[in-house]
């Protein structure tokens, strides 16, 4: 934890996120609070003991706060005793993307990115389609992740992620000029634009669980209702919807992985093939990062069980290229 030492008797101070907060009760029967504070270098298990609600006010999970206290030891591992504490205030200068794993850019410059895409388009149709959806969700995408705990499980990862395979589009349309531009990045911008209700996520930016329609339903299935509620409502040609729900429903490539049908046109299926490889180059390189020259990682399960292989030539460290 980035805490500075304030006192000679082992006093420190600094500003973290709790991502875990619950109120409890002594065996005396006192209140107290039950503690995790984090930052992006790491977290510590806090304990505020004698602690008064109506004095002192309520401490929610995903709350930026200021502290004091002590560290001892408890079972072998660090633990902070909390003598003070406080909400974050705008005065004290403190983002929430410095405490939590976040994506590299900045979520504003990600979505105007995504823009500046779709105001290049030459189909008018795809063009306020795409335009109405990021607009309509704005404030949710600049910190949503793309995951609950797999690839791009972090705050602001679902722009990362969307903002990467828009780059590869990119790329692949120059390489093959009979690829209708268009269609392909439109279906890369909303491929996961129902991500946004499939997962519970806080201020944080990162995402807790599953909602009931995330279970329910799903990603997939959900984006192609939202893609048809708003071309009805845009007066969108029905053939276009269609191609675009198609290429929501089908980009996860197999049934076994959660597509309701396979791709069945050129740019639904290089959707599938580069939103899998994305998810699938980041699931990797956070796995071998970490790890010294020659070592193996253990089994990954999202890579049918494969252990992977650190020859450490390259920096795994570095953050995507997307400017």
């Amino acid at each position: 934890m980035n805490f500075k030492q304030i006192g000679p008797n082992g006093l420190y101070e600094g500003f973290a996120l709790l991502t875990k907060s619950e109120k409890k009760v002594t065996a005396k029967g006192k209140d107290y609070l039950d503690l995790t504070l984090s930052d992006q270098s790491g977290e510590i298990s806090a304990k505020y003991w004698d602690y008064d609600e109506q004095r002192q006010g309520q401490f929610p999970a995903e709350t930026l706060v200021k502290v004091r206290g002590t560290i001892s030891q408890y079972n072998g591992a660090d633990q902070f005793r909390v003598e003070r504490i406080r909400k974050a205030t705008p005065e004290d200068g403190v983002d929430m993307a410095d405490f939590v794993r976040s994506a590299a850019y900045d979520g504003e410059y990600m979505f105007a990115q995504l823009l500046a895409c779709v105001d290049g388009f030459r189909d008018a149709d795809l063009q306020a389609l795409v335009r109405h959806l990021l607009t309509a969700h704005k404030a949710d995408l600049l910190k949503w992740p793309a995951a609950y705990r797999l690839h791009h499980a972090i705050r602001g990862g679902l722009l990362l992620h969307t903002l990467s395979i828009v780059r590869l589009c990119e790329g692949v349309c120059r390489v093959y000029p009979f690829v209708d531009a268009d269609l392909l990045y439109a279906g890369a911008i909303l491929h996961d634009i129902a991500k946004l209700t499939e997962f519970e996520v806080g201020n944080a930016g990162i995402a807790s669980g599953y909602t009931a329609e995330g279970n329910l339903i799903g990603h997939l299935v959900k984006g192609a209702m939202l893609i048809d509620e708003a071309a009805k409502a845009l007066g969108t040609p029905p053939e276009k919807s269609m191609l675009l729900q198609h290429m929501v429903l089908s980009h996860h490539g197999e049934p076994e992985f959660g597509a309701a049908v396979r791709p069945a046109f050129l740019e639904a299926e290089l959707l599938s093939e580069l939103d899998l490889m994305d998810a699938r180059v980041y699931q990797i390189a956070e796995t071998l990062a970490p790890l010294q020259k020659g070592a193996f990682s253990g089994r990954m399960w999202a890579l049918d069980n494969r252990k992977l292989y650190s020859h450490a030539r390259t920096d795994l460290h570095q953050s995507v290229r997307l400017d």
